[in-house]
């Protein structure tokens, strides 16, 4: 009684046509169909943020949304954000403000700080904590992501 529904979307640039059980997520579909790994599975309850993706230009946890609703619809998931031959401003100042350790959190990180940094190129230290503030880091305080951030925006200009 799994019957499997035909969806097509964009992800990362790329057109893309899956088949999915109308009860799977997301981001079951992008790791467990597409191979897609890179987008991590923290809490499955949207509490975490590791699952963060842009769709159709708006932060949201892929664990929350159901594969079969992104028919027609733009994803820009953590493969998509680097170049092809260079790491994109976010991810090089992550590493070079050491700001990941276990790696959990840092994909949903780097996705929602390009999705902040695309809408407001200057933005203060304040707001960069709010709107990271739906993902959670066990490992590194957060202040060395909010450095990165910061960092980053002078890279992304």
């Amino acid at each position: 009684m799994n019957e499997k529904i035909h969806v097509k979307t964009k992800i990362n640039d790329n057109d893309v046509e899956f088949l999915c059980e109308a009860r799977q997520s997301l981001l079951e579909v992008l790791r467990d169909v597409l191979d897609m790994t890179g987008t991590k599975e923290g809490c499955n309850d949207g509490n975490c943020g590791a699952c963060t993706v842009i769709l159709d230009g708006q932060i949201v946890d892929s664990c929350l949304v159901l594969a079969v609703e992104v028919s027609g619809k733009t994803i820009t998931t953590i493969e998509g954000i680097a170049g092809v031959d260079k790491l994109h401003p976010i991810q090089q100042a992550f590493l070079e403000q050491a700001a990941l350790q276990c790696g959990i959190c840092t994909p949903g990180f780097i996705v929602a700080s390009k999705a902040l940094l695309d809408r407001e190129p200057n933005v203060s230290e304040g707001r960069i904590r709010h709107w990271l503030a739906g993902n959670l880091c066990r490992c590194t305080g957060y202040d060395k992501i909010v450095r990165a951030v910061m960092a980053a925006q002078e890279n992304t200009k």
